[in-house]
C-alpha cells in the first residue's frame, strides 16, 4: 500500500498491550532533558500503564514530580512504566482497577493523600474506543460503558481531587480531535470527547477564582495501545496517513504538551485545548 504507515497487526482485545506492538510507540523524544518544571509536584496521571499516559508520566519524572499512576489490568505494561519512572528518579505508586467505579476514584486519592499529602496536577487520560458502523448497532450497554470510562470517571475523579487541590494546581483532561471533526464509526467515543471538551471550558470557569487550571490535549492519530486492539489490520497499517504530515504521531510527541499545562509555564492558560493532531487544522 502507498499510504501504509505501519505494520498490518492487530490485537483481540483492550485494552491492549504494548508489548505486542511492533514497532513498539516512543516515549521519550531522543534528547529530552528535564528542568525542574514539577519539582516536588504531586501529579495523579490515568491510563499510566501505556501509550500517551505513559509518555506523561515518563516526562512528569524527569521534571521531578511525585506520580501516582492509575490503570485498569494491564499489569505488566503497568510495570514496565513504574520501573522507567523510577529509573528517571520518581517517587510513585500504581493504583488497579476500574475508574468507571466512583469507590475505586476515592480509594485512588484517599491513598495519593495519605502518602503526599495533597494534589498538584490531576491528568485524567484514561479512555476507551469501539468502532461500530451503524448507530443501530451500538449496545447500549456499550454506550453507557464508554461514557463511564470517558467522562464519568472523569466527574468522579476530579470532584474527589479538588478539596486536595490548592491554588496553582493544574487539571488537564485528555480529549480528541473527534471532539471537532468527528468520526463516522466511533460515535459513542466521539461523543465522550465532545462532552470532555465541554467539560473543559466550564471547569476552568468555575475554578479560576480558587486559582486551579484546567486544560485539556486533543490528540489526533497517536501510536498508542489502544489503536491495534480497536482496529482492523488494514485500518491500522494506514493510520495516520491522512493527516497533513501523513504519519501517526508518537506519544513522545504528545506528552510535552501535558509538561507545559501543567507547571507555571502556563500559568495565564485555562479553558483552551491544545491540538496535537499532525497538522489538522481544526476550531478555527
Amino acid at each position: 500500500m502507498s499510504d501504509q504507515t505501519m505494520p498490518p497487526q492487530h490485537q483481540p482485545r483492550q485494552p491492549g498491550r504494548e508489548g505486542a506492538m511492533h514497532p513498539e510507540p516512543v516515549y521519550i523524544a531522543p534528547g529530552y532533558r528535564g528542568s525542574g518544571k514539577l519539582q516536588g509536584k504531586v501529579a495523579l496521571i490515568t491510563g499510566a500503564d501505556s501509550g500517551i499516559g505513559r509518555a506523561v508520566a515518563l516526562h512528569f519524572a524527569l521534571e521531578g514530580a511525585y506520580l501516582a499512576l492509575a490503570y485498569l489490568d494491564e499489569h505488566d505494561d503497568a510495570r514496565h512504566t513504574l520501573e522507567e519512572v523510577e529509573r528517571a528518579g520518581a517517587e510513585a505508586a500504581m493504583f488497579a482497577g476500574d475508574l468507571a467505579r466512583e469507590s475505586f476514584c476515592n480509594e485512588i486519592i484517599d491513598a495519593v493523600v495519605q502518602r503526599w499529602g495533597h494534589i498538584d496536577v490531576l491528568v485524567n487520560n484514561a479512555g476507551e474506543q469501539h468502532p461500530t458502523e451503524r448507530l443501530e448497532d451500538i449496545p447500549q450497554e456499550q454506550w453507557e460503558r464508554t461514557f463511564s470510562t470517558n467522562m464519568f470517571s472523569m466527574f468522579m475523579l476530579t470532584k474527589a481531587a479538588l478539596p486536595h487541590m490548592q491554588a496553582g494546581g493544574a487539571i488537564i483532561n485528555t480529549t480528541s480531535i473527534t471532539a471537532y471533526k468527528g468520526n463516522p464509526v466511533l460515535l459513542d467515543y466521539s461523543a465522550t470527547k465532545g462532552a470532555i471538551t465541554s467539560f473543559t471550558r466550564s471547569l476552568a470557569m468555575n475554578l479560576a477564582e480558587r486559582g486551579i487550571r484546567v486544560n485539556g490535549v486533543a490528540p489526533g492519530p497517536i501510536w498508542t495501545p489502544l489503536i491495534p486492539s480497536t482496529f482492523d489490520e488494514e485500518s491500522v497499517a494506514q493510520f495516520g496517513a491522512d493527516t497533513p504530515m501523513g504519519r501517526p504521531g508518537q506519544p513522545s510527541e504528545v506528552a510535552p504538551a501535558f509538561v507545559y499545562l501543567a507547571c507555571d509555564d502556563a500559568s495565564y492558560v485555562s479553558g483552551q485545548v491544545l491540538h496535537v493532531n499532525g497538522g489538522v487544522v481544526v476550531n478555527g
